[in-house]
């Protein structure tokens, strides 16, 4: 036989031993993403944010119904529930989707919330919006503004409903953190998990019933695209914007969020590979809970003051991974400053495989007061302000007790003179 032969033969049988020798200490890799028929999505942790999919995720497009998970947002953030509201004239003729809800009705923000996300009506979004911003363009303000604080990059809106306009945009990325936001509120996932007929019915006229029906799908237990851990979802389609869609999961403590837009009406399945993808390969963990020491800091040779988290901190990794986080403080000189328990002190920056993956805020776990007057820091300038205030009491009291007493004098001389006059009066009298 060949020695070349031999050789490659003698290699293989090598290389598979030394496979089979190693086998339990093999690190087993997570699974491939999936292959999804969307053209813009992406899967993130709902409690993090932290992307664990993406595919053109800020890619801007135009979403339109799933926009009212913002009006949703906005809702849950400014009114209760049980808030009364009359129908103005201009909803009831908004254009496409309805609830068929009626000029001057009583209804409660609940019920245009059913309406909003059961059969996302665009009657519902624009009532909503003037009961909120006081008038559509109010509301459309508000949105912006929540959008810049969200954070959201590619995303602008013109009306609270998402008919269709060239300059109303979101994407994939921006979608799912307003999902993000709007899922921390429980009345949303009361109301958008019920897979039932709810009767809006308003207050002032109980003759009338406008009956709406959950249309998402991955809430319908026992069919077809039914997800276990479901927490709602919104779809969005016009001709101009495409399909768009956006879904809020948990399992096991763990929140995961899809938002896509697509070209085909293939959302329930791509949004289900994510999710499981997402489930099956990573987990949330908690590496401080608010209040937890996470190090000391050393004020000066006779002083150190433990650190504590100001807030729970999480992070996601892949299962079956014993990787933890780093954390780097950022130290600076506190000696000459006076602070007390609970005050923010340091920052500290977690990495995680040498990526940034957050930050922490610490706060000081005791006391660390100056004793020195002439020391910095608002201790320092709270005592001079008291002295200030002690020495103007003074002064203030001195000046009263001064007039009180030359008061006091005056009133005495004038009565002697008096009585001296009267004397002399009498005496002239009887001379």
């Amino acid at each position: 036989m060949d020695k070349r032969y031999m050789k490659r033969i003698l290699f293989i049988l090598l290389f598979t031993v030394f496979a089979f020798s190693s086998f339990n200490n093999v690190v087993f890799a997570k699974d491939s993403p999936p292959e999804i028929a969307a053209e813009d999505a992406v899967l993130i942790d709902g409690t993090t944010g932290e992307i664990l999919y993406s595919k053109n995720p800020d890619e801007a497009f135009p979403p339109a119904s799933t926009t009212k998970l913002m009006t949703a947002l906005l809702t849950l953030e400014n009114t209760k529930l049980e808030d009364k509201v009359i129908v103005g004239k201009n909803p009831p003729s908004a254009e496409g989707s309805s609830a068929g809800i009626r000029e001057n009705e009583e209804l409660t923000v609940k019920d245009l919330l059913y309406g909003l996300l059961f059969v996302s009506g665009n009657d519902c979004a624009n009532a909503l919006a003037e009961h909120v911003g006081g008038s559509n363009e109010n509301f459309v303000v508000m949105m912006n503004k929540r959008a810049e604080v969200l954070g959201l990059k590619n995303t602008h809106f013109m009306n609270p409903n998402g008919l269709y306009d060239a300059n109303h945009r979101s994407s994939a990325k921006d979608l799912a953190l307003i999902m993000m936001e709007l899922a921390k509120h429980p009345e949303y996932s009361q109301i958008a998990t019920q897979n039932i007929t709810y009767n809006i019915i308003p207050a002032n006229n109980t003759a009338v019933i406008h009956p709406v029906s959950n249309e998402i799908q991955m809430v319908w237990k026992g069919g077809k695209y039914y997800y276990d851990g479901i927490e709602g979802g919104k779809t969005g389609y016009t001709i101009q914007s495409l399909f768009s869609y956006v879904i809020s999961a948990r399992r096991n403590g763990q929140r995961l969020i899809v938002a896509m837009h697509s070209s085909t009406k293939n959302y329930y399945p791509d949004s289900i590979k994510l999710l499981n993808y997402g489930f099956n390969n990573f987990e949330l963990s908690k590496l401080y809970s608010k209040g937890d020491k996470v190090s000391d800091y050393r004020v000066d040779d006779n002083l150190t003051i433990p650190l504590l988290a100001a807030d729970d901190f999480y992070y996601v990794k892949e299962k079956g991974s014993n990787i933890v986080p780093q954390i780097a403080i950022n130290n600076k000189d506190l000696k000459n400053t006076s602070f007390i328990t609970g005050d923010m002190l340091l920052d500290a920056n977690v990495t995680l495989n040498d990526s940034q993956i957050g930050s922490l805020k610490l706060q000081s776990g005791s006391d660390h007061i100056l004793k020195s007057v002439g020391a910095s820091g608002s201790t320092t300038l709270k005592k001079a302000s008291v002295s200030i205030l002690k020495i103007l009491a003074a002064i203030f009291i001195g000046l009263v007790s001064a007039v009180f007493v030359l008061r006091t004098i005056i009133i005495i001389r004038r009565r002697r003179i008096r009585k001296s006059r009267g004397g002399i009066r009498e005496w002239n009298r009887f001379r």
